[in-house]
Order: C-alpha cells, then sequence, then structure tokens
C-alpha cells in the first residue's frame, strides 16, 4: 500500500475540498461524501487497476460507478486529485455550464464520469452491463459501484441483484454506504432495511462487512478481500459501515447534513478541525 501517512494527508484534503465546494455555492451534499472519503481515497488511490488518462470504453482497467451521485463532491475531489482532471476547476462545482455538475453527468465530458446518476437505484444496474461486457471482451478487470443504504428502498436494485447472482456477474463488487441516514431521517426511521447481509445472501451474493469504514486500513484490507471472492461464480457485495459527517463533529451521526450547506462559521470551525495538507484549490 502506498505510504499510510500521505493517503491520510489526501483523506484530510478532500474533507476540505467538499466542506468548500458546497460552502462556496451555498448548495450540496456534505453529510455523504464526508462519510465516504476514506473508501474513494483507498479505491482510487490503492485498490482500483486503473490505465493513465481516462477512457470511457474501460477496456483493460477496473471501472467505477457511483449510483449515489449526490455525493458528487468526494467523487470530484478525488478524481482531481488523482489527476483526472484539474484541482482547481473544484472552483466551479454546482456552477452554470460548469462540467461538476450538482449530480454526476456525462455530456460535459468530465474525465471519470461514466454515467449520469442523479437518479437513484440504478448503478448496480449498468455496473451489471459494464461486468458482461468486460466478461465478452476477456477482460479480466473489475467492476466496482457504490451505493448508498437508502437507495436500497428503490426496487430496480433488487431486480439487479437478482439478475447478478442469476447470472453469475462474478466480476463485480457492489459496496453499499450503510451510514443509517437517508435525507429525511434514520433509514430505520424512514423504511427499515432489516437485515441487508441476510438479503444479499439469500439473493446468492457473497457478502463482507467493513466494521471501521472510516478507517483507511480496515478499507483496504477488507476490499482486498473482496476482490479475491471474485471470479468464483458470485458477485461479491461489500457493507461498509460509515458515519455520515466523518471528520467534521457537528455533522457526524445525523442526516441533518445530508442535503444542506455550512454557513461562514460552520466552515471555519470544520476546516479548523482538518488543517490544510496538501493544498487548497
Amino acid at each position: 500500500m502506498p505510504n499510510t501517512s500521505k493517503l491520510n494527508d489526501l483523506i484530510i484534503q478532500v474533507r476540505r475540498d467538499i466542506l468548500r465546494q458546497v460552502h462556496k455555492v451555498n448548495s450540496g451534499h456534505p453529510g455523504g461524501s464526508l462519510g465516504c472519503t476514506e473508501f474513494f481515497v483507498a479505491l482510487f488511490q490503492v485498490l482500483m487497476d486503473r490505465k493513465e488518462g481516462f477512457h470511457m470504453d474501460g477496456i483493460g482497467e477496473d471501472i467505477f460507478f457511483l449510483s449515489n451521485g449526490h455525493i458528487s463532491p468526494v467523487f470530484y475531489s478525488v478524481l482531481a486529485r488523482s489527476g483526472y482532471f484539474p484541482v482547481d476547476e473544484l472552483n466551479t462545482f454546482r456552477l452554470l455550464n460548469s462540467r461538476l455538475q450538482g449530480h454526476p453527468t456525462t455530456h460535459e465530458g468530465l474525465p471519470g464520469i461514466r454515467i449520469a446518476s442523479g437518479s437513484l437505484g440504478q448503478g448496480i444496474s449498468v455496473s451489471i452491463g459494464a461486468a458482461e461486457a468486460k466478461k465478452l471482451n476477456n477482460d479480466k478487470h473489475l467492476v466496482y459501484t457504490l451505493c448508498g443504504d437508502g437507495e436500497l428502498q428503490e426496487g430496480q436494485n433488487w431486480e439487479a441483484i437478482m439478475y447478478a447472482a442469476g447470472n453469475k456477474v462474478d466480476n463485480l463488487i457492489v459496496t453499499v454506504d450503510l451510514n443509517g441516514q437517508q435525507i429525511d431521517g434514520s433509514t430505520d426511521t424512514v423504511l427499515p432495511l432489516g437485515n441487508v447481509r441476510a438479503k444479499f445472501e439469500a439473493f446468492g451474493w457473497e457478502v463482507l462487512d467493513i466494521e471501521k469504514g472510516n478507517d483507511l486500513e480496515a478499507i483496504v484490507s477488507g476490499m482486498q478481500a473482496a476482490k479475491a471472492k471474485s471470479g468464483h461464480g458470485k458477485p461479491v457485495c461489500v457493507l461498509l459501515h460509515t458515519i455520515m459527517g466523518n471528520g467534521v463533529d457537528f455533522m457526524m451521526h445525523t442526516h441533518a447534513w445530508h442535503g444542506k450547506a455550512p454557513n461562514d462559521e460552520q466552515l471555519a470551525i470544520g476546516l479548523a478541525q482538518n488543517p490544510e495538507t496538501i493544498g487548497d484549490y
């Protein structure tokens, strides 16, 4: 694994990017973005086998699809800081005619974005198609996707989950962000999900839990275990137990910051809790 200290510095800087993006336009989704920061850094800096540059066909490399597109601030930050586009373009987040729309879209041609993901519930379906295309192309690389736990309340997910197991789509790793929060409250309050592990297993998936979903080393170890389970006839699901708003104390453990931007004072507090490490844009 690359230098852990440098990766942790990057995690802190990505948190700063998230806060600054949503604050500047008083719009966006910081809570889930902060909760998945460690996951995105691990995925793009350690886990995925990526080619130089961006190729929409994704042939000969691992590819990733973001299903819960509202957490675009963390996605954009990690893409920029992984070399997909200039870091200073983060200044254009959610502005008119920007390539960095509130929910990722494809017609602007932003490197790293493979699907529009403003509508929830579609990412697993798209990922299955990409995974089957890799099989047809004899491409041994993996397809990754991330979806939210509240997103599993969408019925299309379960059709896709059934299809993937029934057709042995075993080059697919689906990670579920289990933070227990969604826009209107806790998932248990809005629509209880029950035993998510048991449900995926009943549909014929391999399932792993990463209990420390905001710990870099735990994520890397858990995802490497998931990779080892791929290619054996079953799709793989990783249940990532995260804390919404992680790293900014007043945003943690609450749905209140699902889609709310910090004011000037709150931004200053959040940035003070995450001192600049690599350099703001």
